[in-house]
């Protein structure tokens, strides 16, 4: 790490964040010159994880990183005016025959952004302006597995603790939820006979689910499953979601957790405030304008048609967890709202309220 590098924020922080990365696993990219890499830990509960943090440096080398350019801030607004927190409002509870809840995407963040004011205070106030739901299943970038998976149903599953470098506090928390056995086999009772889910008996929500619940649901008195993203195939997703759609008329919150441009190894900055590189400018803008225009072909495109790849997403499990989001929309549904704008680390945490 360079001298500069070293100066800017936290040492251990952007340690920390740089392991985020070189934990995933990097798939085969032809983007980046076909380098493919291993993950740090299958995600089956039952697999050991590797020896080593591993990151294929090699494709990060075979892309390069563009060099910085002037950038127009002119577009950039400041999210704190979409929701301003006013302390806290318990929700009025979802009821049968209300209308059904949204689905949403949002950029979960590490575990350091629980200690981010302005970023909770946002995610508090979104939670706020729903019905509280009766149930939710969230779609996590840090669990890659097929066939479909959901996460333990017992209350007070042990939380997943999958990052390291950060400070100890963050491994000590957590988010005893109520039993989820109901909204579990709810779930499977909507997917096809020839798509089997594998139902996890001790593998607990990882910290993609857990920290941004944490803010929204603070008393951990909502039953939560989390599903495991099962292919990167945007189209397949989106299927996936379309299943999963009729569960919005149920009271259950549909949520795709992930960060809109996810492009840690090609950082030059590492302060949380720094200017946004160009490409993840780019791609911010991009995918907000397509996400408003509701063209999900070329949203499934993404990998070919959008500007700022594949810095902006290297591996793209931060990204794909909006095609589920997209897909439990309504098909007469409203354009969907932009609820937190601007960039952590110059990385965009734009999310979105899809109806």
């Amino acid at each position: 790490m360079s001298a500069s590098r070293r100066h800017h924020g936290s040492r251990g922080e952007t340690t920390a964040l740089l392991l985020q990365a070189k934990s995933r696993t990097a798939r085969e990219n032809p983007a980046t010159g076909g380098c493919v890499g291993r993950p740090r830990g299958s995600s089956s509960a039952s697999a050991s994880p590797s020896p080593s943090w591993w990151w294929p440096y090699s494709c990060a080398d075979k892309v390069g990183t563009p060099p910085p350019r002037p950038v127009d801030r002119s577009h950039i607004f400041d999210s704190s005016t979409k929701y301003r927190h006013t302390g806290s409002v318990e929700s009025v509870a979802w009821r049968p025959g209300d209308p059904a809840l949204p689905a949403l995407f949002l950029g979960h963040g590490a575990p350091p952004l629980l200690d981010d004011r302005r970023w909770t205070a946002e995610l508090s106030a979104w939670a706020a302006a729903l019905p509280k739901p009766t149930g939710i299943l969230i779609v996590s970038a840090h669990w890659e597995q097929a066939s479909v998976s959901l996460s333990a149903t017992a209350a007070a599953t042990p939380l997943v603790y999958d990052f390291a470098g950060f400070a100890p506090k963050f491994s000590a928390m957590t988010y005893p939820t109520p039993d989820a056995s109901a909204l579990a086999q709810l779930i499977r009772s909507v997917m096809p006979d020839n798509e089997p889910v594998h139902q996890h008996l001790s593998r607990g929500l990882d910290h993609g689910a857990w920290v941004p619940l944490r803010v929204m649901y603070p008393l951990a008195d909502i039953p939560v499953v989390q599903m495991s993203l099962p292919t990167a195939d945007p189209s397949r997703l989106l299927a996936l979601g379309g299943r999963l759609r009729v569960l919005r008329e149920l009271g259950v919150l549909i949520i795709g957790s992930g960060f809109l441009t996810h492009g840690l190894p090609h950082l030059r900055d590492w302060t949380p405030t720094a200017d946004p590189p160009g490409w993840s400018v780019d791609f911010d803008l991009w995918a907000t304008d397509v996400v408003r225009r509701g063209d999900l072909g070329e949203l499934a495109d993404f990998r070919k048609a959008a500007p700022g790849m594949p810095y902006a997403h290297p591996t793209t499990e931060h990204f794909t967890p909006i095609f589920v989001a997209l897909g439990a929309a309504s098909p007469l549904g409203r354009t969907p709202k932009e609820t937190i704008d601007g960039y952590f680390y110059g990385l965009a945490k734009r999310s979105f309220e899809i109806f």
